[in-house]
């Protein structure tokens, strides 16, 4: 188990580019100018991303339809590579400019309340709304460089299990039950989030009792 906690990082002095840089950086994760029309689109990174071409008139990528099996999973595991290799490029990126390091200022007074971990894992948190693989590749950075603890990770990697990349899902994946729900999106992602928060929550307070029953064994011992 890993020890260091983003408390115990030594502070770095965090400049006007790393706040800009930042700031770049949760509107590329955000999905905000996903559908945009304008030359803003570029700052999406699902528009980064693209998409695979389409092989002569079959209008079908190489992934295809109608898979199965192995084989099937083989080809949607192959689909992520590009994002998650593009998301480690920007990822060194953004890194190298400081928005880490601002994220933990900015995010901080949100997130130690909200779920008791670092303000580091800021970008993740943003980012988790609309799509998890990048949170779960960021994830894993901060708690490979020791700014997540193993407590602070699986708390944090159970608030993002829960209803998975929210908006991004609930948009496309509930968009034909829209018309017919009797409350309007908003409300329903506000639920979907509350209830993330809730059994993170749990997960934090099931941890805290663990460690606390664990000292009291080993003195029965």
């Amino acid at each position: 188990m890993k020890e260091q906690s983003g408390n115990s990082v030594q502070k770095k002095k965090v400049g006007v580019g790393a706040w800009v840089s930042l700031i770049i950086f949760i509107i590329i994760l955000s999905g905000i100018f996903m559908k945009s029309d304008t030359p803003l689109k570029v700052l999406d990174f699902t528009n980064l991303n693209g998409q695979f071409g389409l092989i002569g008139n079959t209008k079908m990528n190489l992934i295809g339809t109608g898979g199965s099996g192995a084989r099937d999973g083989f080809m949607a595991g192959l689909n992520l590579l590009p994002g998650v290799m593009l998301f480690c490029g920007l990822m060194a990126v953004f890194k190298a400019f400081g928005a880490f390091d601002a994220a933990e200022i900015l995010f901080k007074p949100i997130l130690r309340p909200l779920l008791g971990i670092s303000g580091k894992a800021g970008i993740a948190f943003v980012s988790s709304f609309t799509g998890s693989d990048v949170a779960a590749v960021l994830t894993r950075e901060l708690y490979d460089e020791g700014d997540l603890t193993d407590d602070e990770r699986t708390i944090f990697v159970a608030y993002q299990y829960a209803a998975s990349a929210c908006i991004n899902n609930t948009v496309t994946g509930g968009a034909p039950l829209v018309a017919i729900s009797p409350v309007g999106l908003g409300p329903i992602l506000l639920v979907e989030i509350v209830c993330k928060l809730i059994g993170a929550n749990l997960v934090r307070l099931i941890l805290r009792m663990r460690k606390r029953r664990v000292p009291a064994e080993n003195g029965e011992a």
